[in-house]
């Protein structure tokens, strides 16, 4: 499950699974350290932009060519994660 919720160009995300649980809170344009606790457990600078209806994010730290995408078409909500070429597409249905 992902949560969100935006104002304006600040966002609080949440993701939620069985597994383990993650929080980011960011602003758009504004570079923050991370730290991926709960995930793969890295400390990173990232940086969230929008790209025309795209946010864009790019994570600089020990590999290379690493963030995601994200962007809404109708009630999906579509994540592409990036890791040194590597591509995964997720999407994610609104619940109603």
């Amino acid at each position: 499950t992902k949560v969100i919720v935006q104002n304006g160009d600040t966002f609080e995300t949440k993701t939620l699974s069985t597994f383990r649980n993650y929080e980011v809170n960011f602003t758009v344009g504004v570079e923050f350290e991370e730290h991926t606790k709960g995930l793969d457990n890295r400390k990173v600078m990232t940086l969230v932009t929008w790209d025309g209806d795209k946010l864009v994010c790019i994570q600089k730290g020990e590999k290379e060519n690493r963030g995601w995408k994200q962007w809404l078409e109708g009630d999906l909500l579509h994540l592409e994660i990036t890791v040194a070429g590597k591509l995964c597409h997720q999407v994610f249905k609104k619940v109603q």
